[in-house]
């Protein structure tokens, strides 16, 4: 499965090269304001469906959505021609001027399941536990840019940990980490990244305190 990375350009106004998945940044849509979407004043929606409809691929696009004055982080996904969904980065800190989502983002595209992370959903664990437990086959994070060495090894660590690969769009930098541990980055304006999914299990024995036989008897 080959995920095509776009650092630089948004959908409609470059030509993709034959992939599986193109993931755009938050520069691809730029902002959305939901409003002008429904009526008909704005179609950045649509423009992105009519991309994957055109390239017969998926697509992941960051972008900051506009309801009712509340801006979000968000991230739009299209599967050939369709739109499946907008989801919401969940996560806001230290007082931005953002509103948080709920809930995961995970979606089938050609095939593939397919989770989000949005920005600083990539610090909470437990985003990446709930998408393996799942059964996603690759996660894909949008970030706005990398000011540090902390985000690819946070991917690093999760690929390998939670056994599933995962795809990063962050400004001009591109990266990927594998279960094995391995990463690759490129600031390429458009990189390409193979993936084969994977579905390797280990069993897992621990040894609890309680549950003892008497309390079990009294079920």
């Amino acid at each position: 499965m080959v995920f095509c990375v776009v650092n630089r350009g948004a959908p409609g106004k470059l030509e993709l090269p034959e992939c599986d998945v193109a993931v755009f940044g938050f520069g691809g849509l730029g902002e959305v304001d939901f409003e002008k979407e429904l009526t008909g004043e704005s179609g950045k929606f649509e423009e992105a469906a009519r991309l994957s409809q055109s390239m017969n691929c998926g697509l992941v696009c960051g972008c900051k959505t506009v309801s009712r004055g509340l801006v979000r982080k968000s991230v739009a996904v299209a599967d050939r021609g369709k739109l499946l969904g907008i989801s919401d980065m969940n996560h806001v800190l230290d007082g931005e001027q953002f509103k948080s989502g709920v809930g995961l983002g995970f979606y089938k595209v050609g095939g593939c399941k397919i989770g989000l992370c949005i920005e600083n959903d990539l610090m909470f664990p437990d985003t990446f536990k709930a998408l393996s437990l799942c059964g996603c086959n690759a996660a894909v994070v949008v970030m706005e840019e990398i000011y540090d060495g902390i985000p690819p090894l946070l991917i690093r660590s999760y690929a390998y940990l939670y056994g599933m690969p995962i795809v990063m769009c962050a400004g001009r930098t591109a990266c990927f980490a594998d279960i094995s541990g391995a990463i690759a980055t490129s600031v390429q304006d458009v990189t390409l990244f193979e993936i084969c999914p994977q579905n390797k299990y280990h069993i897992v024995t621990t040894r609890t305190r309680g549950f003892s036989s008497e309390t079990k008897s009294d079920y």
